[in-house]
This record gives C-alpha cells, sequence and structure tokens, in this order.
C-alpha cells in the first residue's frame, strides 16, 4: 500500500511502518538509514545543502546569498530562485540517486546582529521579513503539485541561533517577549503555508537548557502546520548534549531525550549510524523510550520520503528531471536578473552614478574581477567578475588587484622563496627574484594575507606538507590559504598559517617550505622585496580612468563565517587605504562593497557607495548593469549598517528592545537604514490616508501576525501617493510602518514595518500605492494574559496583544526616512 498513489499519506506511512522490524525502524533513525532489499527500499540519507543553489555537489547555479536575495525584496524572484536549486537537487539525484531530496535550507534565523560569522545565511533583521522570504524560497523548492513534493524543506536553525563563538554551549536568553515577537514569527510563515516539511534544531542552548531537548519548542513549532514536520539535528549535536554542553549523564540517556523531545533523525557520526542505533537499543531495554516514541519518528521521517514521490515510480511528476536541467539557459537569466535586482545604491551624493558616459573605467581593489563563494555555495559552471563585465559594458576596462608585488628572501639561507609552474613546490632556492618568485599580497584586513604565486598563478597553503603553491581559491571547512604576518624590528617579516597555528619555516638544505613551526623563534623570517606597490597600481589606473569603481570587501571565508564570528564590523584597515588611494587619484570613485555582511563606515569618507552580497556566477554583469545604469537600481538593505559598533549592541545579548538594537528599537539613526536604497532619480512621498483611524484592538492571541492578514484577521487599509518628480524611471519600495505615540504600559518597539510593495514610476507619474495589513501586527507580548484553552506550559504563559491607544501611520523609502504620517487610534476593544 505505501507505493500506491490514491491512498493518503499517513496510511502510506504506517503501511511502510508496519513492514519493518524493530531493529529497522531504529536504524531509520540516522541521517544514514540502510536500505531494506526485501522491501525493495533503497537506502537514504537527509540532508542536501541547497541555501542560495545546491551546494557541495558540484556544478551548479551560484545565485546571491540570501542577505542579498532578500534585497531584491521580491519574494517571486526568491520564489523562482528556489525553483532552479531544487530543480538542480533533482537533476543530481538523477546522476547520483542517494543525493537527497530532503533540503536544509532556507536559514531563517534573523539578522539580529551584524558580527554573526553566518549573516550572509540569512534574510532579515526583521523576523516577519525573514519569514517572508524564508517561505518564497521554499516554496520554489517544494514545488506546486499537491503530492509530490519536488524537494523538501526543512528550516535552519530552531532557535535564537545568532553566534558562532562557543556555539554549542553558549545559552541564548529568552525573555517570552523576545521568544514571540522576534524569534518564532521568522519560522512560522513556511511552517504555516505548508511550504516546509521540516527542521533543524540549533547547537546552542535556549534559556540554559540544549535547544535540541526543548520539547514545548518543537511542539509549537508542529503545531502551526497542517503536515508532519520532520525534526533533525544538527551535525553532531546530539553528541554534544554529553561532551560539551554536558546536559545528559551519558549517550543513551541523550538518545532517549532527543527522541522525548521530538527529533526524529540523528545527524552524528557522519555516515557511521552504529553509535546512535546502539544508543537507542539501551534506551528501549532501560525503559527511557518506548517502541511508541520510535515510531513516531519514524513514521515522519517516511512522510517525508513519501512526499518525495520516492515510492511513486512513473507517477512522480518530478521523475523526469536529468543531468541537463543543470546550468540551463533560463537559471542563468535569473542569476544575472537577481544580481542585479539585488545591488543597493547606498549613497550617490555627488551624482556620480550613473556611470553611463564613461568611455574608460579602472576596477580596483581585492575584489575587482574575484568572484567569491561562500561555504553554503556549489561551484559555479562560470564567473564573471566586476573587471570582466566592465570591460564588456565600457569596451576599455583596466583591472588592479591592489596587491603589493613582493618576493620574499629566506633569512636561513639567502635564497628567494619561488613556486613550480604547477604549484607543486614552494622552496627557497633561487639567487635572484624572477618571474617564479613574485607573489601577490592581499591583506584582507586584521593582519590576515594570501599569497597568489605568479608563477602558478594560484594560492599559497600550508595544508599540504612541505608547502604548495596550487589552492583555486580560499575554501574549505578549515582555511589553509591565509597567513598572519609577523613583522619583526628590522623589517622582517615570519608568517603564521592560521590554518594550523604553525609558523613557515624552511628545511635546511632543501630550501622547501613548511608550516610546524610551533614558535616565532623557529620561523624563518623573511626579507621583502616590493618589487611593485599596489597601492601605486591603483593610484596609476585611477588617474587614466573617466571613472574608478573600488572593489572591496570580504572573502567569505575569512573573518567571519560559520564557527567565527567576526573580530569587528569595521571595513578593513587595507580596503579603506585602496579607497583613498583611488578617490585622490580620480574623485569620480565608486566605493563598491561586496560583502557578506554590513559594515560601519565611520572612518571612510564616500561620497559614492554600492553594496552586493557575494553574487554568485553574474555578480559582475548584475553590479555593472547597474552601475552603469543599464538597470535602474532596485535593491534596498534588509538590514542596518550600523553608524558605530556599539549601536550594533553585545553579539551575546538576543534581548533587542534591552539594547535598543535593529532598526525597531533604534534611538539613533544607522548609516544605512533598514529599507534604503537611492534610485538614480528623485521620488517624492506626498500623502498616506488610512480610511479607519480608530481600530478596536484584535482579541489577544500566539499567533503574531504576519504581513499577509489571516483570513480571521481584521484588515486595515492605507493609499500613499508617491511621485517620480526626476527624469529616470524609478523602482521604487513604498514602506510603511507603525509608530507609537506616548508611553504604553508595555514599551514598544519604536517603529515596526507593517506594509511594503514596489513600485514603478516611470518621469513624472503619480501613483496611489495601495497597502493593507492587519493591526495585530502591533502587537506586544504581555505576560499577564492567559488565553482560555491554551497550551498550559510556559512556553505560553502570556499572550499577544495590541495595547490601545495613539499610533502613527508613516511611510517613506526607510524605516528612518517616512516623510508622510497619518493618526491612527486603538481603542479597547
Amino acid at each position: 500500500m505505501f507505493r500506491q498513489v490514491d491512498q493518503p499519506l499517513a496510511v502510506r506511512a504506517r503501511d511502510l511502518l508496519d513492514r519493518l522490524t524493530p531493529d529497522e525502524r531504529i536504524a531509520m533513525l540516522h541521517q544514514a538509514a540502510p536500505a531494506i532489499e526485501r522491501l525493495g527500499v533503497a537506502a537514504w540519507h537527509t540532508g542536501c545543502e541547497a541555501l542560495h543553489g545546491v551546494a557541495w555537489l558540484g556544478r551548479a547555479t551560484v545565485f546571491p546569498q540570501p542577505v542579498g536575495l532578500a534585497a531584491t525584496w521580491d519574494t517571486e524572484l526568491v520564489r523562482q530562485v528556489g525553483e532552479v536549486a531544487a530543480v538542480e537537487v533533482r537533476a543530481k539525484r538523477a546522476e547520483n540517486p542517494m543525493v537527497s531530496l530532503n533540503v536544509w535550507a532556507p536559514v531563517v534565523n534573523t539578522l539580529r546582529h551584524p558580527a554573526w560569522g553566518r549573516n550572509e545565511e540569512g534574510y532579515s533583521e526583521d523576523p516577519h521579513v525573514t519569514a517572508e522570504f524564508g517561505t518564497a524560497y521554499s516554496h520554489g523548492l517544494r514545488g506546486d503539485h499537491p503530492r509530490v513534493w519536488r524537494t523538501v524543506p526543512a528550516l535552519k536553525h530552531f532557535l535564537a541561533y545568532n553566534n558562532e563563538t562557543d556555539r554549542s554551549t553558549t545559552s541564548s536568553e529568552m525573555s517570552l517577549r523576545t521568544l514571540h515577537e522576534e524569534e518564532l514569527p521568522a519560522f512560522r510563515g513556511a511552517l504555516e503555508s505548508g511550504a516546509a516539511g521540516g527542521i533543524m534544531l540549533a547547537y546552542n542552548q535556549v534559556n540554559g537548557i540544549p535547544a535540541h531537548t526543548q520539547p514545548e519548542l518543537v511542539a509549537e513549532a508542529r503545531s502551526w502546520s497542517e503536515e508532519s514536520i520532520a525534526v533533525v539535528s544538527d551535525a553532531g549535536a546530539p553528541t554534544f548534549l554529553v561532551t560539551t554542553q554536558r546536559a545528559q549523564p551519558d549517550h543513551v540517556h541523550a538518545a532517549a531525550a532527543l527522541v522525548r523531545s521530538g527529533l526524529d533523525s540523528f545527524t552524528d557520526n557522519e555516515a557511521n549510524a552504529e553509535p546512535t542505533i546502539g544508543y537507542l537499543r539501551e534506551a528501549l531495554e532501560a525503559g527511557l523510550l518506548t517502541t511508541d516514541d520510535i515510531d513516531r519518528a519514524v513514521v515522519r521521517l517516511l512522510e517525508l520520503r513519501i512526499r518525495t514521490g520516492e515510492f511513486d515510480g512513473a507517477d512522480d511528476p518530478y521523475a523526469g528531471i536529468g543531468v541537463e536541467a543543470i546550468d540551463a539557459p533560463e537559471a542563468r537569466q535569473l542569476a544575472r536578473e537577481t544580481v542585479a535586482r539585488s545591488v543597493v545604491v547606498l549613497r550617490n551624493d555627488d551624482g556620480v552614478l550613473p556611470l553611463s558616459d564613461a568611455g574608460r573605467v579602472a576596477v580596483v581593489g581585492p575584489l575587482a574581477d574575484a568572484v567569491l563563494t561562500d561555504w553554503y555555495a556549489g561551484t559555479p559552471p562560470y564567473a564573471v567578475g566586476i573587471g570582466a563585465a566592465a570591460a564588456e559594458r565600457f569596451g576599455d576596462a583596466e583591472v588592479v588587484t591592489g596587491a603589493d608585488t613582493v618576493a620574499l628572501r629566506a633569512a636561513s639561507n639567502g635564497r628567494f622563496v619561488v613556486a613550480a609552474a604547477d604549484g607543486a613546490s614552494v622552496e627557497a632556492s633561487a639567487t635572484g627574484a624572477g618571474a617564479d618568485a613574485l607573489f601577490d599580497v592581499t591583506d584582507w584586513g586584521d593582519g590576515i594575507l594570501t599569497l597568489r604565486s605568479h608563477a602558478s598563478g594560484l594560492l599559497l597553503t600550508g595544508g599540504a606538507w612541505p608547502m604548495r603553491a596550487d589552492a583555486a581559491r580560499v575554501g574549505g571547512w578549515v582555511v589553509q590559504e591565509s597567513f598572519r604576518r609577523h613583522l619583526h624590528a628590522d623589517g622582517t617579516w615570519s608568517l603564521l598559517h592560521l590554518g594550523s597555528g604553525r609558523w613557515v619555516r624552511t628545511f635546511r638544505d632543501s630550501g622547501l617550505l613548511a608550516a610546524e613551526a610551533v614558535t616565532l623563534d623557529q620561523a624563518e623570517r623573511f626579507g621583502v622585496r616590493v618589487v611593485r606597490s599596489g597601492a601605486s597600481a591603483v593610484a596609476e589606473a585611477a588617474a587614466r580612468a573617466d571613472a574608478v569603481i573600488v572593489a572591496v570587501g570580504n572573502d567569505p571565508h575569512l573573518a567571519g563565517r560559520e564557527t567565527e564570528d567576526r573580530p569587528h564590523l569595521r571595513l578593513p584597515a587595507a580596503a579603506a587605504d585602496v579607497w583613498r588611494v583611488a578617490r585622490e587619484a580620480n574623485p569620480r570613485a565608486v566605493l563598491t562593497i561586496v560583502s557578506s555582511y554590513p559594515y560601519v563606515l565611520d572612518d571612510t569618507d564616500a561620497a559614492t557607495v554600492v553594496w552586493s552580497s557575494h553574487g554568485g556566477q553574474e555578480l559582475g554583469h548584475g553590479v555593472i548593469d547597474v552601475l552603469a545604469g543599464d538597470r535602474e537600481p532596485s535593491g534596498r538593505l534588509s538590514q542596518s549598517w550600523p553608524a558605530t559598533e556599539e549601536q550594533a549592541g553585545d553579539l551575546f545579548d538576543y534581548d533587542t528592545l534591552r539594547q535598543g538594537a535593529t532598526y525597531r528599537h533604534q534611538a539613533d539613526g544607522p548609516t544605512f537604514a533598514f529599507g534604503h536604497g537611492l534610485t538614480y532619480t528623485t521620488v517624492a512621498y506626498e500623502s498616506v490616508t488610512i480610511p479607519d483611524v480608530a481600530v478596536p484592538a484584535p482579541a489577544a492571541t500566539h499567533r503574531h501576525a504576519g504581513f499577509a492578514p489571516g483570513a480571521e484577521e481584521q484588515v486595515m487599509h492605507a493609499v500613499v501617493r508617491v511621485r517620480n518628480t526626476g527624469a529616470r524611471d524609478a523602482e521604487e519600495l513604498v514602506q510603511l510602518y507603525a509608530l507609537p505615540v506616548g508611553d504604553f504600559a508595555i514599551p514598544t518597539p519604536r517603529r515596526v514595518l507593517v506594509a511594503y510593495r514596489r513600485v514603478r514610476l516611470a518621469p513624472g507619474e503619480v501613483a496611489d500605492v495601495e497597502l493593507s495589513f492587519s493591526p495585530g501586527r502591533l502587537a506586544v507580548w504581555d505576560d499577564d494574559v492567559r488565553l482560555a484553552g491554551a497550551v498550559d506550559d510556559w512556553l505560553h504563559a502570556g499572550a499577544l496583544r495590541v495595547q490601545p491607544g495613539s499610533y502613527v501611520i508613516a511611510a517613506g523609502p526607510s524605516a528612518w526616512d517616512l516623510p508622510v504620517r497619518a493618526d491612527l487610534e486603538v481603542t479597547a476593544s
């Protein structure tokens, strides 16, 4: 019966469960589930990474990072990106049946603090904007077939996960208010709409208890969906319950606690399921678990598998997707479109943009022609950098990275360091500084360097012993291509290999280099000959150009990534130096930041600033399309750029209200506000009107209203009149906010986005933009309210309610630019 597509999902899953032996059922609870050959059930495992395209499976379309996807403020576009990702997952499965159709995406943790190492994986600092785009991406992944899901998305990481430092031991302290107003809503949208079929639990603790053993939170998430929700652990987290969190006395008790808390699949010990199977058996024998506990978890996993069409044969509507679906022409077109839509013009004070009349441009900086990918990206089938795209568009573009070209001479033997043409060897053996002895040194900030050999064209890596110069890019779970320079008093350098924590030394007699010295005293000291100054090259190229694009930012694997929070929020000093040199040589300069996160730019005097996330294979085309004026800029920030590091608050304090953090609570304006982004014209906001100037407060609830009012929610309407007063078309994001007037018994956010809508305006065009929202968007958590019939536990001890009083409904182009306002009175119901 489990193969009969006309049977209900629950019936099919129960039929398959009944055919499994007790041991086979237990084995299903590990990520690597074995084949059941007597039933014709194949081996299977949870998890395929598809954050912004398919990852870790070779060639695949690479789209902008999620923080860039959200900058499009276009849910339909993001749905299409999810669809391409899912089609390519299916294509990979056609090539390899062990590719899982349970995708571990999207990440819907809010971006409450820009120092989080995984900032690029999320969408927004606003929980409901996060839910909007997480839901859109999930819908693309899921598809629209009523029975078979194209893939089954699992939302990451439930719950309250926003720091990498000691992530498996830190506790995210959550008031009920923070949980219900800022954490839970980000996950609710995709589950409630039926777009996601799973969640991955977070490494951290919540209020001193591991997130993996919080049954009330898991039950709450499951209550939002009419579908069954499969819950998977993060990698290694079951072990952490015993080793780092010390929350359970042993692995048997840990396994029992996990299953009783609602976990279905153990991601632990990689492909080796035996430890998990053994712990679960012991837990059953000890009475810590029942067979019903096991069966409930197995059924949810079987339902996930049935949803994918695994047992449907020719009745799987997606079965015809083959490997030829990877890198389709329409996927390339969508990738370019998405980058262009995500580019944000942050500042254009001198009217430098667009560069439509530039005849010769210079593109300078470490990202001048580099397309960098992050840990959760695939291998792009091609890559177009900003420099290459500029050459296409303008016909004449000079690309200069700004790296110093140096030769290194080992003090121990007096010889210059050279690399083989294939990068297979690096040795101090040359008597002169020829071409094979030259390295381009890029400073990524805070003393982190990469060195690219002229001989091989590839990066120096300490991952091999002896060292090599054969790395195509910075990457890997442990980066092997980064070094830190120690400058001695005599001007010589010693190089610390950051991946191993060992210093570079030179072998006696052979001259080969290896990263193996334990102390600085044992390290080689290199005399440094600067053959070509990067700053001079930047200045010369900028001076020769009609305009200069200064491309700086971060490498997604350095100084901020999974396992590593950012050391600070400032633009790296080396990047700021490249900017200053270029601007002094040519005032028609554009600071073009390509990064995974916002920067504090307090000491960077730039009149023209543009931002893009790491946009994937079409980064260059998308950026140049906007800079050249071939596309009107339409990107808007979904995350504030703070004015100071202090404004962002404490990374480890999750109470944004207490800290005055994120746009909802900021007392002082950021450098670039939530929702901010410029056009190449001017748009005037002339009025906002609301037909209902007084509304009754809706009933208290445990559901924080989203952007789309629910069927039973009261709907308010607003009309915002906007006018394009310039000479170019405008792509405007009309934003509507609610602001409190005066003090309330329960402190409210200073501003809350309640609705938004994109509108295109021709020169001189006036538009009345209609928006709607539920007054429930104004709700705050009240610990003293109890709802009749609510679950009787700590999580539901209180409710969300709208406080009667005076509010302002304001519209404008960002959270801090709201020129038109209307009064709203909320009355007691």
